[in-house]
């Protein structure tokens, strides 16, 4: 395949980024192992060959649609940073996390939750990818709360880490609760319970 978007001396004659959303949300709805190649190529309107040539095989096409998410719905992770108080970042996250999980018309839940029910030993590079996805966001949240002690917006004892793992705790349990059905409103009523406490 070279660069110009041909595959086997023809053009292809599908849009691969709407493939691509479309990969994604079947990834988000069923998890990477109960994505079939089926379900899969069924999704995106094409067959198993021209998923091949175009984005390789079922464990690249699921880090492309990681990228894609993390880019498109899960961006309010790395937008929540830019926030100029620790507890902004905090709510900005859950909130974040609320809208993504329970998307009008969209799958319920997170990729990252739903991708990582991998199992076994095959999925296994997957389920790691996943755990340093998840690990990352982590010790983003931790190096922002780090600085907002520095800065005097945490007070000097506030544990940076502890902050980072309550939220990404809080994060991932929304998302669970969202697949489970929980709508926004209720999920919002979490995140102002789990932010009445935060450090002054």
């Amino acid at each position: 395949m070279s660069e110009t978007g041909k595959a086997m001396g023809r053009p292809r004659e599908f849009d691969v980024e709407q493939a691509l959303e479309r990969a994604m949300r079947v990834f988000w709805r069923r998890g990477y192992e109960g994505s079939s190649l089926t379900d899969l190529t069924a999704a995106m309107g094409i067959t198993k060959t021209s998923m091949y040539a175009a984005f390789g095989n079922k464990e690249q096409l699921f880090r492309k649609a990681l990228q894609r998410y993390g880019a498109g719905p899960a961006a309010y992770a790395t937008h929540a940073l830019e926030e100029p108080t620790a507890r902004a970042v905090a709510l900005a996250f859950l909130r974040g996390a609320v809208g993504t999980t329970t998307p009008p018309g969209g799958p319920c839940g997170c990729l990252t939750v739903q991708g990582a029910l991998a199992s076994n030993e095959e999925s296994r590079p997957v389920h790691d990818l996943l755990v340093d996805w998840r690990n990352d966001a982590g010790l983003r949240l931790e190096e922002r709360f780090r600085r907002a002690v520095d800065q005097g917006d945490l007070p000097p004892d506030a544990d940076p880490r502890r902050l980072a793992r309550f939220i990404m705790t809080m994060g991932f349990g929304i998302a669970v609760q969202a697949a489970n059905g929980l709508g926004p409103a209720e999920l919002n009523e979490m995140v102002d319970t789990a932010l009445a406490g935060w450090p002054t």
